[in-house]
């Protein structure tokens, strides 16, 4: 029998398979594939966090159902963190909930705040799970393009006003995914303004806020208002180089924060507790210099990749934070410039057409791969379009 939902047949198709397919053809074939497309860190855990989890494996009151929005001990970890690293109060009783990674968060949340027929506004190109949640839940994604000519910020001013009166959540990611933009506090204050005056929940994705080089970014949570309206979403995916542990939360707005945590529960059953234990160590116990040599590896790798691509001539502006650059390629499509790549060099990238429409003519690459792979990549693009 094959039966499906008309809500799964809506989901838009997977474009990097051609990609992936073309890849395991070349590795196949015995071609050494340097793998810049997938945002996952390949640092590792530091000792410490993986040390906690031993020891908190072994506890027999972590092996039982993990119920409620966190434990207590991780809730206050959070707060802590907030409030030691970005200056932001918040009750870890009501102002926090713990999920299992922000994607899981960031999913379930259309169906916490949007009724059948109901606008998300979200910004593309983006992650794509703002516009696939949205659909699971039955509501209606409204795409807001991220133009290089406004420094990637969505023009929400634009957005019709018939849109505006159905609209109840607005998406917003910076530092951003995959443009490796930065927002300005002006932009978030007025953000908070537009989602005050007309009803409507801003969504705010944190998840590379602790990935900067020259300035840090502005937090959400510490502007004027953001509370009232909003909610941010956040994880030890990228901070602590976590992303297989699934760990992550939301806060902010406390009535907000009880309802996703109120449709978690009759959905999951909450994060394993030893992962919330090692979550613990993770924050608690971070040291400034552990935080700043992630930093340095990524601004390092950043410097070498933005050399080789000034050398060939391919358009980007240097990221200030992220693992991240979106690179404009000239005169050919993403998905003819990843194919490109792929087969003249053995590089993968992704298709910026992967993240919406108005990424077409960029690729994303990350800076997840070693130091030496980085410098190999570069040497095979120079190799093959430098300008002579």
């Amino acid at each position: 029998m094959e039966r499906i939902s008309t809500r799964l047949r809506a989901l838009p198709p997977y474009l990097f398979a051609e990609i992936d397919r073309r890849r395991k053809e070349l590795t196949a074939a015995g071609k050494d594939i340097i793998n810049l497309g997938v945002g996952d860190p390949d640092l590792p855990t530091p000792e410490r966090i993986v040390e906690a989890m031993r020891r908190a494996v072994g506890n027999p009151e972590f092996h039982r159902y993990p119920l409620g929005a966190g434990s207590r001990s991780f809730r206050q970890a959070i707060a802590s963190y907030y409030r030691r690293a970005y200056g932001i109060s918040l009750d870890p009783e009501e102002e926090i909930c713990v999920l299992i990674g922000s994607k899981e968060g960031i999913a379930h949340a259309p169906m916490a705040f949007l009724d059948p027929g109901e606008v998300a506004l979200v910004p593309e190109p983006g992650y794509p799970v703002y516009g696939i949640g949205t659909m699971l839940a039955g509501g209606t994604p409204f795409y807001l393009p991220l133009e290089e000519d406004r420094a990637f910020l969505p023009d929400i001013d634009a957005v019709p006003g018939d849109v505006v009166s159905r609209a109840r959540m607005l998406f917003l990611n910076y530092p951003n995914n995959p443009t490796a933009a930065f927002a300005p506090a002006e932009f978030l204050v007025h953000a908070i303004s537009f989602c005050e005056r007309h009803g409507i929940v801003l969504v705010y994705d944190a998840a590379y806020s602790d990935i900067w080089f020259e300035k840090e970014p502005v937090r959400f949570l510490s502007l004027p208002g953001a509370k009232e309206v909003g909610i941010e979403f956040h994880s030890l995916s990228k901070t602590c180089n976590m992303t297989g542990w699934r760990i992550g939360w939301v806060c902010g707005n406390r009535h907000l924060v009880s309802a996703l945590a109120r449709l978690k529960e009759n959905i999951d059953s909450g994060t394993f507790e030893a992962i919330q234990e090692a979550g613990v160590e993770a924050l608690n116990n971070r040291p400034q210099e552990e935080a700043a040599a992630q930093r340095e590896t990524y601004r390092r790798r950043r410097d070498m990749l933005a050399g080789g691509l000034r050398k060939i001539g391919w358009q980007f502006t240097l990221p200030e934070g992220t693992f991240y650059l979106w690179v404009r390629v000239p005169g050919v499509s993403s998905m003819e410039a990843v194919r490109m790549l792929l087969d003249e060099t053995q590089i993968v990238a992704t298709p910026g057409i992967g993240f919406g429409p108005s990424g077409d003519g960029y690729i994303r690459f990350s800076l997840t791969s070693p130091d030496h792979r980085i410098a190999e990549a570069v040497a095979r693009m120079e190799a093959r379009w430098a300008r002579r």
